[in-house]
């Protein structure tokens, strides 16, 4: 593929960096299109959760990408993940490991999470954003930042700026099934939820078992009572040896 020519917005404040630009996606917008806030007012999660950080505490970036395919566009949300750990670790010597199906933990504490909107359109188009704790983190949940587990404070410019040259190198593999299998192995590397017993959080009743594999498409393989089981969305928990939990 050829080069990205990123055209990043920087914006003082915005309601969804996502939601903004799933709609300049629909208004046409080129691979590349992203917008940088300091503050957004409206932050989404999985699921619809809100998510707010105070103004310049957080990297709240969002990129559209074109891959060639709609398990590409799948793809992409483990490729932003991958991306922005690669540039911690070369920024702070961070490296999170990574929770399925979106978020970077830092010894089981969340310090970051990725949202993927696919929008109809020919190509497929993905809108990926990065919502990821630089200086401070919510007190409610199991959470931290970029500078509790390191001390050291790193600007949002200046981390979106190698995220989006880690997340360029990764781009190209979205577009064939030899790339993709790349991708894969990277993530699976990286990737603690393999190996570990979850509870996955399904609509209609909550699942435990082992999780063992993510599969081409980015699914969540699990075994179940011996059998095995395929999750393609839901929200999972790492579950510790002494957690009970519901089949």
């Amino acid at each position: 593929m050829d080069h990205i020519i990123w055209r990043i917005d920087n914006v003082d404040s915005i309601d969804s960096t996502n939601g903004w630009l799933v709609a300049e996606t629909r208004r046409g917008a080129p691979e590349g299109r992203g917008v940088l806030a300091r503050f957004q007012s409206a932050g989404r999660g999985r699921l619809d959760r809100t998510w707010e950080a105070p103004p310049d505490s957080a990297l709240l970036l969002s990129v559209l990408l074109r891959p060639s395919t709609v398990r590409g566009a799948l793809w992409a949300v483990s490729a932003m993940a991958l991306a922005t750990r690669a540039a911690l670790v070369r920024l702070c010597g961070l490296r999170p490991t990574l929770k399925w199906p979106n978020d970077l933990l830092v010894a089981e504490q969340k310090v970051g999470g990725v949202l993927g909107e696919l929008v109809v359109s020919e190509p497929p188009a993905v809108v990926v954003g990065i919502g990821l704790n630089l200086t401070a983190h919510p007190s409610d949940v199991p959470a931290t930042s970029v500078r509790r587990a390191t001390g050291v404070t790193i600007s949002s410019a200046a981390l979106a700026d190698i995220v989006l040259e880690e997340l360029e190198a990764r781009r190209a593999h979205l577009d064939s099934d030899a790339g993709l299998a790349v991708l894969r192995q990277e993530y699976l590397a990286g990737l603690a939820t393999i190996g570990q017993r979850v509870r996955v959080e399904l609509v209609d009743n909550p699942v435990v078992g082992l999780a063992v594999d993510v599969d081409l498409d980015g699914a969540l393989v699990l075994e179940v009572d011996g059998a095995r089981r395929v999750v393609t969305a839901a929200d999972v928990v790492h579950l510790r040896h002494d957690d009970r939990g519901v089949r």
